[in-house]
């Protein structure tokens, strides 16, 4: 399945914690958007869709969430609640997030700017790629 989880290697002290994101460095693409997602409703479930194109690279920055990638054939769930851990998912993986936090913020990198016709959001067709 075309998705992993990578180190995004923090530099802390007693200070704090500093994560640099840097576009063909740690992350495998240029960054075209980045986006979050906060205020998330654990009994709402958010995605439920796949891109043609797009890759990602989503950081759960605050508190825990559960992504379900689907590749067509394979689910994997994938339980963030790490800042210094990012979720790679390339295109064509179905993705669902579920089980949010109340403190849950995700913020998400991705390699297009958005356009909606790069989203498959129909399960059934999604399949058929």
């Amino acid at each position: 399945m075309n998705t992993e989880l990578i180190d995004l290697n923090g530099i802390g002290d007693g200070r704090g914690m500093l994560v640099s994101l840097e576009a063909l460095k740690n992350v495998p693409f240029e960054i075209k958007r980045v986006y979050y997602l906060t205020q998330l409703k654990s009994d709402h479930p958010r995605g439920f869709h796949a891109h043609k194109n797009l890759k990602q690279l989503v950081v759960c920055l605050n508190g825990s969430c559960d992504f379900i990638l689907d590749d067509g054939q394979t689910k994997n769930t994938v339980h963030l609640n790490d800042p210094t851990k990012g979720l790679i998912i390339e295109s064509m993986i179905w993705r669902e997030m579920h089980n949010f936090s109340k403190d849950c913020v995700i913020m998400v990198l991705a390699s297009e700017y958005y356009d909606e016709s790069d989203y498959i959001r129909n399960y059934e067709d999604f399949k058929k790629k």
